[in-house]
């Protein structure tokens, strides 16, 4: 995304980032970028929180008309939660029950037959 977003710039076109991963996108050198500080995959707001997410929409839009310069990052004020524990568990095995992980195990592996399935049915 932060590629195409320098892209688009490139040919005049405006953009914003929302995203989740600062280090990621600001490397990447996008012209705009909003921070939330959330999980990944969760960078237009919470889940199921309208409110959190017109928010989010409203400030990437700040972003996108007051950027004073290429690469300005904007740190949403909007948190996940007023516990940061959740930031250990990306990642950490360690803090997913052995059934949970069992579980998405089964599911992965359910997903890779399907995908396989797929691959085959397509070539033939």
């Amino acid at each position: 995304m932060s590629l195409v977003a320098r892209y688009l710039e490139r040919n005049g076109i405006p953009t914003v980032i929302m995203g989740a991963a600062k280090d990621i996108v600001e490397w990447a050198g996008v012209p705009r970028f909003l921070f939330s500080d959330f999980p990944l995959g969760n960078s237009a707001g919470r889940p199921h929180d309208v409110a959190s997410q017109d928010r989010t929409l409203e400030l990437a839009l700040r972003v996108l008309e007051a950027a004073p310069g290429p690469r300005t990052t904007m740190q949403s004020p909007l948190r996940w939660s007023e516990d940061a524990s959740w930031k250990l568990d990306y990642l950490n095995l360690d803090r997913i029950p052995p059934e949970e992980l069992a579980r998405r195990r089964r599911e992965f592996d359910e997903q890779k037959a399907i995908a396989r399935t797929l691959r085959v049915e397509k070539a033939a």
